[in-house]
């Protein structure tokens, strides 16, 4: 009888061990199920940000090519009605017309200076080349999280509850050629 209840009570420790490990391994399945979840998560938000990032130096670049043609166009104009003026009165016009585009853009300059401009531009560069850095980071790590998931998945006795629970291989980050590639700021400037 006391055998009986030694043995019993063994079963049950036993037993209770035993479901005690399939939580346990089930557990660590999730948590490494969550840990790839999470890095595919952050490597999103920083592809939002660098697109945030990105959009924010076409419009800057944008706003200073501009701020840039404009100026141009207005000395590049005076200068070609300059050396259009044949006669005193129309080189006088001409030398008006320089005069003013010339005043706008040391009006221009002022308001507008270039180096600030350039800074403005050498920032949104910095940062984008930061994000960039975190976005290769993070997808390091985002690899780094799915090999030891997969490698996971597939050791016993973990393959035992992956293949009941229905848990699947996640799919490592492998750069496309065209990913591969630099982006192309200057083609954004070619589509307005």
């Amino acid at each position: 009888m006391v055998l009986g209840i030694v043995a019993a009570f063994v079963g049950i420790v036993l037993l209770v061990l035993l479901v005690a490990y399939a939580v346990s391994i089930y557990n660590q399945l999730v948590s490494l199920q969550k840990r790839v979840d999470q890095a595919k998560q952050n490597i999103d938000v920083l592809l939002k940000q660098r697109q945030d990032e990105l959009t924010k130096l076409i419009d800057a670049a944008e706003e200073y090519m501009d701020h840039e043609e404009a100026v141009l166009v207005g000395l590049t104009e005076a200068r070609e009605a300059a050396e259009r003026a044949s006669s005193p009165g129309e080189e006088a016009a001409a030398d008006q017309q320089i005069r003013a585009a010339l005043m706008d853009f040391e009006a221009r300059a002022e308001a507008y200076p270039e180096l600030r401009s350039q800074e403005n531009l050498l920032q949104f560069q910095k940062r984008i080349s930061e994000v960039e850095s975190q976005i290769s980071d993070r997808r390091e790590f985002y690899n780094e999280a799915v090999t030891q998931y997969n490698t996971r998945i597939e050791q016993i006795p973990y393959v035992i509850v992956a293949n009941q629970m229905g848990y699947q291989e996640r799919e490592l980050f492998e750069a496309t050629e065209a990913e591969k590639k630099d982006v192309d700021v200057g083609a954004a400037f070619g589509e307005d």
